[in-house]
């Protein structure tokens, strides 16, 4: 089982989130990458991925590296386990609804609920995460 925790994070509430994840799969006992997008993981070569990117602009995901890579992602999704995260200053989580759409147009088999959190993560968002880490192991 090869799983990869792609994330893109300008404050660190996304990065937290992701190593909340990290430790969910790890409670699984399991292993994931977890890996910036900027270092460009091959997402091709994980059967399970966890996209976590927070909310920009009017409710879209990152649009310099996280929207470009997630675009290069499209296409390669169909039949891997795949879960979101991403945190939010504003809005009512539209990104991560659209997101999602995107996802399962891509026909990837998303495993649970998304996770979305408000700012800097608070214990609940962080053991949502870790939630989210252990349903995807």
């Amino acid at each position: 089982m090869n799983i990869l925790i792609a994330y893109w994070s300008g404050t660190g509430n996304t990065e937290a989130m992701a190593n909340a994840v990290a430790q969910g799969v790890e409670k699984a006992g399991k292993h994931a990458d977890v890996v910036h997008v900027a270092d460009q993981p091959d997402v091709s070569a994980y059967d399970y991925i966890i996209f976590g990117c927070p909310a920009m602009g009017a409710e879209v995901l990152e649009e310099s590296e996280f929207e470009p890579f997630f675009m290069q992602a499209e296409g390669t999704l169909m039949n891997k386990k795949v879960a979101l995260f991403g945190s939010y200053g504003w809005g009512s989580g539209e990104w991560m609804e659209s997101w999602t759409e995107r996802a399962e147009d891509d026909n990837a088999s998303l495993v649970c609920e998304s996770v979305i959190c408000n700012e800097m993560p608070d214990d609940e968002g962080l053991e949502q995460c870790r939630a989210l880490g252990k349903a995807l192991a």
